[in-house]
């Protein structure tokens, strides 16, 4: 992770600042001419973390999406309710695209993937 750095001649901030000509990531100040380069090119990474509720709770109020499509091509294999939305996503550890179906029974939330 970076840290913010400073100049060493007049303590101001350094900001990131391209060398295109040598292509690579420089810090300098705005204030005076001083600049180093950077050790590692990764200015800023922002890591998001959720909690398994969250990931759920999304799931589960897709059902009542009016945007999403519906289809009542299909039956819950829980409750056997006929109608489902579905939407598509990549699943974790695969590649390309995945048919996931979520039942529109409320008291049911059944999620199933094709």
């Amino acid at each position: 992770m970076s840290t913010m750095k400073f100049c060493r001649e007049c303590n101001n901030i350094l900001y990131p600042r391209e060398d295109r000509n040598e292509k690579i990531l420089l810090y300098a100040c705005r204030n005076c001419e001083h600049q180093e380069v950077a050790e590692n090119n990764c200015v800023y990474r922002n890591e998001i973390q959720h909690a398994a509720g969250e990931r759920t709770q999304v799931l589960q109020d897709v059902a009542s999406d009016p945007t999403l499509p519906r289809t009542k091509a299909v039956r819950c294999a829980v409750c056997n309710h006929g109608e489902a939305v579905f939407f598509q996503a990549t699943a974790r550890g695969e590649e390309g695209m995945t048919l996931f179906f979520v039942c529109c029974n409320p008291n049911c939330g059944h999620r199933w993937r094709d």
